[in-house]
């Protein structure tokens, strides 16, 4: 069972080496037939060198929460939050990430590394309806868990309110959106990108509060984009649109 905290459980090399970096692992548990590959044995030197506890077990397996730890599970504090205040606060022209309860943490995970890509501020989730924090997404992320900022909230349809009282400009990324996504102007000044869940896409009241619905132009059939593609799609443009990528 996983322990109660954002990034508690971790595993995997990208994973576990960035928490290190973060100076929040407590724990090492290692294959020993692992010790033989370089990045292991670097992160278990690391470990030693810091005084972090490091055990070894014939499976880790037995103790992580994905198909493929790559031989390294940790355990760590926890990630503390931030509120969206403070989040707004972080830059002189915010671009935070909301993602409206996706409930797969590989998606969560996934958008993570485009957040960390492109300049994202900081991606606020919300207490309910949405994938847990854990050693899934955290494994998916490959380390940008440890480098953007979290917010969480109760309700995503309030963090809408609330972000526009804090004077950004609120996109929602959804197929039904009447305004493309590309070359949307208003992302150049602060503003929170709302990407919705997988298959339903943003929730009604979420839509209804956001200042612009935009969608992204396809040429195929396709009828939707997984929400982690949707989310690099619309960070990369922001980033684009403000010249931080060219």
């Amino acid at each position: 069972m996983a322990r109660v905290g954002i990034g508690a459980d971790l595993e995997g090399i990208h994973a576990v080496s960035s928490a290190l970096d973060a100076g929040r692992v407590t724990e090492l548990i290692v294959e020993r037939s692992r010790m033989s590959h370089p990045e292991v044995a670097r992160i278990v030197e690391r470990a030693r060198a810091e005084s972090i506890p490091v055990s070894h077990v014939d499976d880790v397996r037995q103790l992580s929460f994905t198909d493929a730890p790559q031989g390294i599970v940790a355990r760590a504090r926890p990630i503390v939050p931030i509120s969206l205040k403070q989040a707004v606060a972080l830059a002189d022209n915010p671009m935070v990430v909301v993602l409206d309860h996706i409930e797969d943490p590989r998606n969560i995970g996934a958008i993570a590394r485009s957040c960390d890509a492109f300049g994202v501020t900081a991606i606020v989730l919300s207490t309910r309806r949405s994938a847990p924090l854990g050693a899934t997404a955290f494994k998916a992320a490959a380390g940008s868990l440890e480098r953007i900022p979290i917010v969480t909230v109760s309700s995503i349809a309030d963090a809408a309110k609330r972000l526009s009282q804090l004077g950004l400009w609120t996109v929602g990324l959804d197929g039904s959106g009447d305004r493309s996504l590309l070359g949307l102007e208003i992302m150049a000044q602060p503003t929170a990108l709302f990407v919705g869940a997988e298959g339903s896409g943003l929730s009604h009241l979420v839509a209804q509060r956001c200042d612009v619905v935009a969608s992204i132009p396809m040429v195929g059939q396709t009828e939707s984009l997984n929400a982690s593609i949707a989310a690099a799609l619309g960070t990369y443009e922001v980033a684009r649109i403000r010249g931080w990528v060219s």
